[in-house]
C-alpha cells in the first residue's frame, strides 16, 4: 500500500498521553516515511465533520519532541459519536438530512487521507471502526489505526492503556498535598475521588503509589506527625461490594484513634444506588452523547461523605477530586516508553495497510499488535483479587469483602 497522506485526531476526555502520542507518531513517520504528509483534525471528530485541520509543516515536525513536555492535546478533543445523528445535528456538526458517517467520509475523501490515526478510548476507537466499515462499504480504502487512551485502564483486551501509569502517579502526588488538610480541623474525613467509571484500577493503583510514597517518608510522632493520620484507610471501587455500616464501624475506630480518616473512592463506586435514589426522587440523570451518566452531576464523593460523616463522627468532610489534575499531566517516563513502542508499531501497521487498535493483547500473551476493532470494548473490570491489591487492603486493615460480578 502506498501511503501519501495521514491524519491524526484525539478524542474523548484527556489522558497523560495525547501530546506524547502525537509526537511519537510524527517522529515515527519522519524517521521511516519522511515524505508522508501529516494533518491533524482539530477537536477530534468535530474537526473531521467540519473540515477543520492543521497541516504539519517542516519546522513543526522537526520540533515535535516539545510536545513530550506537556499534557492535554494541542489539537484539541471533543466527545462526538458519528452514529449519534441527533447529537451531531443538535451541535451543528451536520445539516438536517445528513449522515455524520457520510459527512466524515466525504471529508476524508476531499483531504485524500490514506491513514487515519485515532487516539482515544473505546468510544473513540469503536467510532473509528464504524467509520472504516462505512468507507469500506462505499469502496473507499482507508486504513484506521487507533491508540488506546484511557486513564481508567479498562479497554478489552489491552493490558495497559496509554497514560494510566502517569495518571496514578499524579493522583498520588495530588493526595500527598491534600492529606495535610487533616491538620486544619479535628475529626476530618477526607474523600479522594479518583476517576474510574466502571473500573477501579486507577483508584487502586493510585492508592498503591501513594502508600509506597509514605514508605519513603520520615515521620515524627513526638510532635504529632504520624503516618497513621496520612495513611489510606479505605479503598472503594466498583468491583467490590461496600458494606457501609461495617465500614463505618471500622472507620470510626480509626477516627477516634487518629483524628482523621482518608478514603480513596472510585467515581464509579456506588453509582447504581445513587442513580436509583435520584430517579426515585423524580430527578433527571444527565447523560453524554454516548449514553454515559455524567458523574459530576451524580457526585459520588459527596454521597459517600454524607453516608459516612455522621456514622463516624466527622466534624468536617472534605471531598477532593484529582481527575482533572492527573489526566492533564505530561506523560511520565514509563508511559513515554510504552507510547513510543505503540506508535512505532502503529506506523508500521499503517504503512502496510493493517487496521486495528495497537496495544499489548492480553489474549495473545501481551504481544504488541493491531487488535481488530470488533474485539475492542470498554468496561474491562479491575481484578481486586490480584496479589498487590490484596496486600494493600491487608496493610490498611480493610476487609477484602465480596467481589462483584461486573457485566461487560
Amino acid at each position: 500500500m502506498s501511503v501519501k497522506k495521514v491524519a491524526i485526531l484525539t478524542a474523548g476526555g484527556l489522558a497523560p498521553c495525547l501530546s506524547s502520542a502525537i509526537a511519537a507518531l510524527v517522529e515515527a513517520y519522519t524517521e521511516t516515511a519522511p515524505d508522508v504528509e501529516i494533518i491533524c483534525y482539530r477537536s477530534g471528530y468535530k474537526g473531521l465533520l467540519l473540515g477543520e485541520s492543521i497541516t504539519l509543516d517542516t519546522d513543526t515536525r522537526a520540533n515535535i519532541s516539545h510536545l513530550y513536555q506537556f499534557g492535554g492535546s494541542p489539537i484539541g478533543n471533543s466527545r462526538v459519536k458519528l452514529t449519534n445523528l441527533k447529537d451531531c445535528l443538535k451541535r451543528g456538526l451536520i445539516q438536517d438530512g445528513q449522515d455524520p458517517l457520510h459527512v466524515a467520509a466525504e471529508q476524508l475523501t476531499r483531504d485524500n487521507i490514506d491513514v487515519l490515526h485515532t487516539i482515544g478510548g473505546d468510544d473513540t476507537n469503536t467510532t473509528a471502526a464504524d467509520l472504516a466499515a462505512f468507507l469500506k462499504q462505499n469502496n473507499y480504502a482507508l486504513t484506521v489505526v487507533g491508540l488506546p487512551k484511557t486513564i481508567d485502564n479498562d479497554v478489552f483486551p489491552i493490558r495497559q492503556s496509554l497514560g494510566a501509569w502517569t495518571a496514578a502517579e499524579e493522583g498520588a502526588q495530588f493526595f500527598a498535598n491534600v492529606v495535610a488538610e487533616h491538620s486544619a480541623n479535628p475529626r476530618m474525613l477526607i474523600i479522594h475521588e479518583v476517576m474510574g467509571r466502571n473500573c477501579g484500577w486507577l483508584t487502586a493503583y493510585t492508592a498503591r503509589i501513594y502508600s509506597e510514597y509514605l514508605n519513603e517518608c520520615h515521620f515524627l510522632p513526638g510532635i504529632g506527625l504520624t503516618r497513621e493520620a496520612r495513611d489510606v484507610h479505605a479503598v472503594y471501587i466498583p468491583e467490590m461490594e461496600i458494606d457501609i455500616p461495617a465500614e463505618a464501624k471500622r472507620l470510626k475506630t480509626i477516627m477516634d484513634q487518629h483524628d482523621s480518616v482518608n478514603i480513596f473512592l472510585s467515581e464509579g463506586a456506588g453509582v447504581e444506588k445513587i442513580v436509583q435514589e435520584m430517579e426515585a426522587a423524580g430527578e433527571e440523570v444527565p447523560r453524554d452523547a454516548f449514553g454515559h451518566i455524567k458523574l459530576d452531576a451524580v457526585n459520588p464523593g459527596k454521597w459517600f461523605g454524607q453516608q459516612f460523616a455522621q456514622m463516624i463522627g466527622a466534624e468536617k468532610t472534605l471531598v477532593q477530586k484529582s481527575g482533572y489534575f492527573s489526566r492533564a499531566a505530561a506523560s511520565n517516563g514509563d508511559d513515554i516508553e510504552l507510547i513510543r513502542a505503540c506508535c512505532q508499531h502503529a506506523v508500521a501497521c499503517a504503512l502496510r495497510g493493517e487496521s486495528g487498535v495497537v496495544g499489548e493483547d492480553e489474549d495473545n500473551a501481551n504481544a504488541l499488535s493491531a487488535i481488530a476493532f470488533e474485539r475492542i470494548k470498554g468496561g474491562k473490570p479491575f481484578a481486586p483479587e490480584c496479589e498487590w491489591f490484596r496486600e494493600l487492603l491487608k496493610a490498611i486493615g480493610q476487609p477484602a469483602g465480596a467481589t462483584l460480578t461486573v457485566a461487560h
